[in-house]
C-alpha cells in the first residue's frame, strides 16, 4: 500500500498476536519487533527493538484472560512507546475488559471501566480503537478520542451469506434490544426480546418471551457470551415455545467456567463469534464459528492514520 507513511506502526503484547498479524498483513506492514516477558516474580518486562521515533503507533492488546496481565502489559508497552518518542499511541482494544463494572450497582461499588480508561491515558494512550463496548457510554469514560467499531456487520454479512429463512433476531435482555434491532434490520428478519432476570452474577432465568417466534428460525445476539448460562437457557426457553432452530451470535467469545461444555451440550445449531478474543484449541469445538474483525480495525486503522473519517466505514 504505496500511500502509507512509513511511519504507521503494529505492535501487540501477547493477548492476541495471532489477530495483530492479521490487521498487519491487511494493512501491508510487519509487526513491531518488541519482546513481552516476565521476570521470575511475574513482573513484566518489555523490550522495543526497533525505533519508533514520530510514530503513529497502533498497540493491538484486548484486555481478555488473563485480564489483569494483559492490561499490564499493555500499560506498559504504551509506557514504552511514549518515552521512545512515538508521535501518537493508539490503543486497539477489540475488547474492553471490565466494561461490564460500569456503574455503581451497590453501595461502595467502584467503578472498574472508568479506573481502568484512566490509567490506559496516564500511561500515553492518546487514542482507543474499540469493539462493541458493553455499556455505549464508556466512550465517555475516556477523556481522549474512542472509536467504538460495532460487530454487527460482520455478523450479518455471515447469516445474509448461509441464506437463511423465517429469521428472527432475540435479544436475551431488554438492554440489548438496540443491538437486536440493528442486527434485524440487516437481515430483513423480524424482532423477539427475552425477558429475563438476574438473581445473581453470571445466573439468568428466563420469564416471558415477548414477540412471535413459533416456527421461525431464532438468531439469538449479544455483545458478550461468558459462562454461556444466559443463551443456553434462551435457545432452550425458546425451543420449547415453539422455536424451530436456534443459532447464536456475539462478538465477543469469553467463554469462562462451565461455558464450551454448556455449549456442546446445548440445543443450539450453531454459535457466531468474532476472533477480538483468540480462541484456544481446547475450545474450537464444531458448533462455534469465529468471524474474523482484521479487515475492520485495519479500515479503522488506515483511516485513523490518514486523518479520515471512521464513522464513514458504516454509512
Amino acid at each position: 500500500m504505496s500511500f502509507f507513511n512509513k511511519k504507521l506502526k503494529i505492535f501487540t503484547g501477547n493477548a492476541n498476536p495471532a489477530l495483530a498479524e492479521e490487521i498487519a498483513e491487511y494493512l501491508g506492514v510487519q509487526v513491531g519487533a518488541a519482546k513481552v516477558k516476565s521476570f521470575s516474580d511475574g513482573e513484566i518486562q518489555m523490550e522495543i527493538d526497533e525505533s519508533v521515533r514520530g510514530a503513529d503507533v497502533f498497540v493491538v492488546q484486548p484486555t481478555c484472560y488473563p485480564v489483569n496481565e494483559n492490561i499490564m502489559e499493555l500499560l506498559i508497552m504504551v509506557d514504552a512507546l511514549r518515552r521512545a518518542s512515538a508521535r501518537r499511541i493508539t490503543a486497539v482494544l477489540p475488547y474492553y475488559g471490565y466494561a461490564r463494572q460500569d456503574r455503581k450497582v451497590r453501595a461502595r461499588a467502584p467503578i472498574s471501566a472508568k479506573l481502568v480508561a484512566n490509567i490506559l491515558t496516564a500511561a500515553g494512550a492518546r487514542r482507543v480503537v474499540t469493539m462493541d463496548l458493553h455499556a455505549g457510554q464508556i466512550q465517555g469514560f475516556f477523556d481522549i478520542p474512542v472509536d467504538h467499531l460495532p460487530g454487527v456487520p460482520i455478523l450479518a454479512e455471515y447469516f445474509l451469506n448461509k441464506g437463511l429463512q423465517d429469521i428472527v433476531v432475540v435479544s436475551p435482555d431488554l438492554g440489548g434490544v438496540t443491538r437486536a434491532r440493528d442486527l434485524a434490520e440487516r437481515i430483513g428478519a423480524s424482532l423477539a426480546i427475552i425477558d429475563k432476570r438476574r438473581p445473581e452474577p453470571n445466573v439468568s432465568e428466563v420469564m416471558n418471551v415477548i414477540g412471535d417466534i413459533e416456527g421461525k428460525t431464532v438468531v439469538i445476539t449479544d455483545d458478550i457470551i461468558d459462562t454461556a448460562g444466559t443463551i443456553v437457557n434462551g435457545a432452550k426457553a425458546l425451543l420449547e415455545r415453539g422455536a424451530r432452530e436456534v443459532y447464536t451470535c456475539a462478538t465477543h467469545g469469553v467463554l469462562s467456567g462451565p461455558a464450551i461444555e454448556r455449549i456442546q451440550n446445548s440445543p443450539i445449531k450453531e454459535m457466531i463469534l468474532t476472533n477480538t478474543i483468540p480462541l484456544p484449541p481446547e475450545k474450537q469445538i464444531d458448533k462455534i464459528r469465529v468471524l474474523s474483525v482484521a479487515p475492520l480495525l485495519g479500515e479503522a486503522i488506515i483511516r485513523i492514520h490518514e486523518d479520515l473519517s471512521v464513522s464513514k466505514l458504516f454509512d
